[in-house]
């Protein structure tokens, strides 16, 4: 029997020192053993690395940022679609993920199917809402302050041991050692992603995360967890290899369980010298790294899809322990009318 034909949008193809999951997402999708994928390429800048890796994409559009108005994105995306059938549409970053939450209706109206978190799922999991969460779900959460603006960083070591943790609501993360630090980590990041920013007890330990799916009744229907090898300044993991931790998957079982989480999400653990675990992070979508759980036996993109699709999908449970995925930095050599066509014609 062979592989059926579908097509598939992907955005995050920005694969730089600060990653997208978009290239290890279709590459995922391209390792499939069910479909015969057509890849359409979603992205925000003419220069995003994806664009121009050979035989990653069958074709490529820019696309409005969610900033311009959900509905413009969408509009645009409806456009694609008139070109190209979309099967399956798979958003890769947090800031764009309420504009497609909030229209999956009117995509799946149309045809283009999604498997995203419900608004509800979205909203409780943000950064500023993480100890309601904890107390919530019975998870243990590093204890926070949500700043609104620079003045309440004054004596921020009356009510925080240093160093701490300065966050943004979406992305970027600061390690701070005094006041001073604070307060310029805080105007880096109000400035690129708004308020609230995010103050965080740091936790010592190691930083440990889980790539997992949860099919929206509670069930877990993959989970991989990775020990970070090599972390970038940015606090991207470059290397990480694939761990046996029952404490760690149990612990994902329960959040998706208790959560009926549906879609993809990556949790974010520190894990103590005394073997205690402490969530910093939900990110709502697949990270970055999730080709490791390809290559480890779980094709979380795949699945996704199915999902997406509206197909069963049997639980996977069995993964390769040891499996290590190390990054690299390559460099194209692209001609500059590849580039003239993005950037004049918004498509290639």
């Amino acid at each position: 029997m062979g592989k059926r034909k579908i097509t598939l949008a992907v955005t995050g193809l920005n694969n730089t020192d600060n990653p997208g999951p978009g290239v290890p997402v279709i590459r995922g999708i391209k390792d499939s053993t069910d479909f015969k994928t057509r890849v359409i390429g979603l992205v925000y800048e003419n220069l995003e690395p994806g664009i121009y890796m050979e035989g990653l994409c069958d074709r490529i559009f820019q696309v409005p940022y969610p900033s311009s108005g959900s509905n413009e994105l969408i509009e645009r995306i409806e456009h694609i679609h008139q070109l190209e059938k979309i099967d399956v549409l798979i958003p890769n970053f947090d800031a764009e993920l309420f504009s497609f939450m909030k229209n999956e209706e009117r995509l799946n109206a149309i045809g283009i199917h999604t498997f995203l978190p419900t608004l509800k799922q979205f909203r409780e999991r943000e950064k500023e809402k993480l100890p309601e969460f904890g107390k919530k779900y019975d998870v243990k959460i590093p204890d926070s302050l949500n700043l609104g603006s620079a003045a309440q960083l004054k004596n921020l070591d009356s009510k925080f041991d240093f160093p701490v943790m300065i966050k943004g609501q979406f992305y970027d993360a600061y390690k701070v050692y005094n006041e001073e630090q604070a307060r310029e980590a805080f105007h880096k990041i109000s400035e690129k992603w708004g308020l609230p920013v995010i103050v965080q007890d740091f936790v010592s330990g190691t930083e440990v995360n889980v790539v997992a799916l949860g099919d929206g009744n509670g069930n877990t229907v993959a989970a991989v967890p990775m020990r970070k090898q090599y972390i970038t300044d940015k606090g991207k993991a470059w290397g990480g290899i694939t761990l046996s931790d029952e404490k760690m998957m149990e612990l994902t079982r329960s959040i998706i369980r208790k959560t009926c989480w549906r879609g993809g999400m990556e949790l974010e653990l520190i894990k103590t010298q005394q073997g205690d675990y402490y969530l910093v992070e939900i990110n709502p979508r697949i990270p970055a790294w999730v080709y490791l759980a390809v290559g480890a036996g779980q094709n979380i993109p795949e699945a996704l899809v199915k999902l997406a699709l509206g197909e069963p999908v049997e639980p996977m449970s069995y993964y390769k322990i040891g499996k290590m995925f190390v990054r690299y930095s390559y460099d194209m050599i692209v001609d500059l009318e590849k580039f003239a066509a993005i950037s004049m014609n918004k498509e290639i």
